[in-house]
């Protein structure tokens, strides 16, 4: 199960809108375990994982175990339902980490199984399949993509300087994870804020890895994104969805479509902000279902007293800013994160601290 886990995280962030499973044809020998087939979700998430480690193992698959992240689907999409494929090529025991729990499947891909006379083992693997399909999970069940709150902030808790201006916090390895971690979701949203202040790329640059950057999201309600900007310059690269309000002009939003960039409509809060709400469903609904929130303190604040922060990489750095700087989370303490998620892994990422926290 491990080595199926390892494969189906090949794809992580580009499978979307299904999930990144992995699947391994294994048969026991005398001297052990033997693969004889691996396969993942591959980008745009066709062909599954399973037939294509069955595909790998050919006629040996016959009487082998298969070991799956998630129950085989058993129902018919743009290709036909995996365990069909499972008993065509002679298996005799399934392994999956998880039930799958959309309900077009739910265990109905186990019943049909069992009832060929396949052996069914449910729970090997399952905590770490849950984090590797939380995005599924959270998408079927919720309606809403898994969302991660990524923060880079100093010692003394701030994210940028007086005034709002932009400051390097981290360093360079704690810089390529954050890239890493693109690559690894099906999009990035940010504010209008932050694209005004940094004109950043949210890509990733990776060297090999350029071909993974995730959409690029902004919250925009008055739709005054720049078409100097790096990120409307830079569409053909990855995909650019505007969010802006219902009253944003007409005319700005005709000079974005232009350029290649897709722009979406919602109503304001009554305090001016976006609803939040309303655009992690229509995410959800366009097929996203890993969310990388890389913010200022407004937006991130605004995504925790939502409770649509479901895990956070937080960055640290031994630097001090002092106290005019900007706080990392707007009209909150820093230490608010613990009210909405539990401390769960500590790395170091050279000279920075990576601390990770998920939902209770």
């Amino acid at each position: 199960m491990s080595a199926a886990l390892s494969v189906g995280r090949r794809e992580l962030g580009q499978t979307w809108p299904n999930p990144a499973v992995g699947a391994v044809v294994v048969r026991e020998t005398p001297e052990g375990p033997l693969v004889l087939g691996r396969g993942w979700t591959s980008r745009g998430g066709r062909p599954h994982a399973e037939p294509q480690a069955l595909a790998a193992a050919g006629e040996a698959a016959r009487g082998a175990t298969l070991y799956v992240t998630l129950e085989p689907c058993s129902h018919h999409g743009q290709t036909p339902p995996c365990v069909d494929a499972v008993r065509a090529a002679g298996i005799t025991r399934v392994v999956a980490a998880i039930e799958d729990p959309d309900f077009r499947v739910a265990g109905r891909g186990f019943s049909i199984l069992r009832e060929a006379g396949i052996a069914v083992t449910i729970g090997p693997g399952a905590a770490e399949a849950r984090l590797a399909h939380a995005g599924h999970i959270r998408r079927v069940t919720e309606g809403r993509p898994h969302i991660m709150l990524k923060m880079a902030v100093s010692a003394d808790g701030k994210v940028g300087l007086a005034g709002r201006r932009p400051v390097a916090i981290t360093g360079a390895v704690a810089r390529a994870r954050v890239h890493l971690l693109r690559a690894t979701h099906d999009a990035v949203l940010t504010g209008i804020g932050t694209v005004l202040a940094d004109d950043p790329l949210l890509t990733c640059r990776l060297p090999g890895m350029e071909d993974r950057s995730p959409v690029r999201v902004v919250l925009d309600a008055g739709l005054r994104l720049p078409a100097t900007s790096a990120l409307a310059r830079s569409i053909a690269v990855a995909p650019l969805w505007v969010f802006a309000a219902e009253d944003a002009p007409v005319e700005r939003e005709t000079m974005l479509v232009a350029l290649g960039a897709e722009v979406m409509r919602v109503r304001r809060k009554a305090d001016g902000a976006l609803a939040l709400d309303e655009i992690v469903k229509l995410l959800a609904l366009r097929g996203i279902t890993r969310l990388m929130v890389e913010a200022g303190p407004r937006i991130a604040a605004g995504f925790l007293q939502a409770g649509l922060v479901d895990e956070a990489q937080i960055f640290e750095a031994p630097i001090r800013l002092g106290p005019d700087a900007l706080d990392a989370l707007e009209g909150l303490p820093l230490s608010a994160l613990a009210t909405y998620l539990s401390a769960q892994e500590s790395e170091w990422q050279g000279e920075d601290r990576l601390r990770i926290m998920r939902r209770r």
